[in-house]
């Protein structure tokens, strides 16, 4: 009976052992693990960004790169924390649940800050401006968004063109992207569509004159790049990276390439606000009208 005690009682002390041994070793693995991957990244050392295919000039797919203002900024910010990016096209109405469900690690298409909206991601710092815009069929009386009432308005689903539409009571019709939106106009199944105002005017200048942008309203909330909710390397990381990108002169460049003329309103500071940057080369704010948007109306 003591030989069993014993060999009980060893028994014991080597899985004692062991255990300590790979708990040791789990806590190796992980503070490994957080070294290699920092930003707790679907793949260590590529942001993996959802994004849109069809929204120029801020974000699209041209010969089968995604690109515009916002995808090649986000690139530059990556390029600053050594990471290299993976773009995929998604719709808009699913993109911040895609984000947080960790299908993606980051978000990157004009995306507008709202209350609403931070209960499913977290916001990084702004990094651009948006207006509202008004596209109509050519030819339309239309001419301002006050003539909207009793009207078919098109939106795309799950923006704040669809919230602003929403609360004012313009019942409007939802589409997933911005091809159907223009898609609509051209054949005149809707009247009038309701859009980010850069977008809104690109489409118009390459419809061949069938779209026509004819009013403007400035947004009073800026756009931001989302991580999901939590991820404060993440976020951190990516505004560490908008200041330094924004320093160096690379988001003038890129707005001068992607927005030639547009004025900065005196009112918007990019990144963190505390970083100066060249100048833009601004100039006529546009053939159509702008007016100053109530501060519950951002676009993007």
């Amino acid at each position: 009976m003591r030989i069993t005690a014993v060999s009980a009682r060893l028994l014991s002390g080597v899985a004692a052992l062991a255990l300590l041994g790979a708990v040791a070793a789990c806590g190796g693995g992980s503070s490994g693990d957080a070294a290699e991957n920092p930003y707790d990244l679907l793949q260590p050392g590529t942001l993996r960004v959802g994004t849109l295919t069809d929204a120029p000039p801020n974000v699209y797919l041209k010969d089968g790169k995604f690109t515009g203002f916002d995808n090649d900024l986000m690139t530059a910010v990556a390029g600053k924390l050594g990471l290299k990016v993976e773009f995929v096209g998604t719709d808009f109405s699913a993109l911040l649940s895609q984000v947080n469900n960790h299908k993606f690690d980051a978000g990157s298409s004009s995306i507008t800050i709202t209350e609403a909206r931070k209960k499913t991601v977290d916001f990084g710092n702004g990094y651009d401006f948006g207006y509202f815009g008004l596209d109509v069929p050519a030819g339309s009386p239309i001419k301002s968004f006050a003539e909207l009432k009793g009207k078919r308005v098109v939106v795309v689903q799950g923006t704040v063109q669809d919230d602003y539409a929403t609360k004012e009571g313009l019942d409007p019709v939802r589409v997933p992207d911005y091809n159907g939106a223009i898609n609509q106009l051209k054949a005149k199944t809707a009247d009038a569509w309701i859009a980010p105002a850069e977008i809104g005017e690109k489409s118009a200048q390459d419809s061949a004159g069938k779209i026509v942008l004819v009013e403007k309203q400035l947004s009073s909330a800026p756009t931001a790049f989302v991580v999901a909710k939590g991820n404060d390397a993440l976020r951190e990381a990516l505004d560490k990276g908008l200041d330094q990108v924004i320093e160096d002169g690379t988001w003038t460049r890129l707005q001068d390439q992607y927005y030639p003329g547009r004025p900065i309103p005196d009112t918007f500071k990019p990144g963190s606000g505390t970083v100066a940057y060249p100048p833009v080369k601004a100039g006529s704010a546009g053939p159509a009208g702008t007016s100053a948007a109530p501060t519950a109306t951002p676009a993007g």
